[in-house]
């Protein structure tokens, strides 16, 4: 694990340098859908990382956001060796020159995780975990917040690319958290979110559709913090399944019980 960690981190830094130099440039913008950006700089970050991981480890399964556009992400077999790469988590922000954006790779056998790093190239920021050894920001630990009730959370979401077809059934969900906690914010990069929540900038997150390169990495770092990460009724969690709730661990059950009532009312349109 040692030596899968050093490549995986200085792959992650490299693709931090070059996002960090082109985030104020001029974008090529492409669309995937109606509002699905990707840019030039996703493919070219990708590329250089899966050609670091290849080159190191050439029998790795590689799940990759760009290289999985038009299939989907591919659930490796169990027993493989795997990554599970987003090369630029938060386009959208990135395109418009918002600061709230990274990088994010996860080594995992099949989908049981062994490490997460996700970097900040703005903030200079790396998040990482390894399964069993606790997470760090900037080799530092971190845990989890202490806040014990959701009307002192600060919570942090998203919204998935269909949200124009299902505005009033995810905004249902935000209103309810509206009406419960200190606050809410939707900063658009949702590794950075669960990095977050891992150390103690929000105390929980939930979001609808995330793909396995979006949340691979973040959530074994809120793991490893301190954390914990189910899905919305607070089951165990699905690499690539639809429901994504990290908590400090304290909000847990009052957040499964609020996303429980929502969902025993407003059954999904899809």
């Amino acid at each position: 694990m040692d030596e899968i960690e050093r490549v995986a981190r200085a792959a992650v830094a490299e693709a931090g340098e070059q996002l960090r130099a082109a985030w104020q440039g001029t974008k090529r913008v492409e669309y995937k859908g109606t509002i699905d950006l990707v840019t030039a700089t996703d493919r070219e970050v990708e590329a250089l990382v899966v050609g670091r991981l290849r080159e190191a480890f050439p029998d790795h399964f590689i799940v990759a956001e760009e290289a999985s556009a038009a299939q989907g992400p591919q659930r490796p077999p169990a027993d493989s060796a795997a990554w599970y790469l987003d090369p630029l988590d938060g386009t959208t922000n990135f395109a418009h020159a918002y600061p709230q954006f990274a990088v994010s790779l996860a080594f995992a056998h099949g989908t049981a995780l062994e490490l997460g790093v996700v970097h900040d190239p703005i903030r200079g920021e790396t998040f990482a975990a390894r399964r069993g050894r606790g997470a760090t920001l900037n080799d530092k630990p971190i845990k989890v917040s202490d806040v014990g009730t959701l009307g002192e959370a600060l919570l942090g979401t998203g919204f998935p690319y269909d949200r124009r077809d299902h505005v009033d059934f995810y905004l249902s969900f935000l209103r309810d958290f509206m009406l419960q906690a200190q606050g809410v914010r939707r900063a658009g990069a949702a590794a950075l979110d669960l990095c977050w929540v891992a150390c103690g900038r929000f105390d929980g997150f939930w979001e609808w559709k995330l793909s396995p390169w979006d949340t691979a990495a973040g959530c074994l770092i809120v793991q490893e913090a301190g954390g914990i990460v189910t899905d919305f009724r607070g089951a165990l969690f699905d690499l690539f399944g639809q429901q994504t709730l990290a908590t400090n661990g304290k909000l847990h059950a009052a957040m499964v019980d609020l996303l429980t009532a929502r969902l025993e009312q407003s059954l999904p349109a899809w």
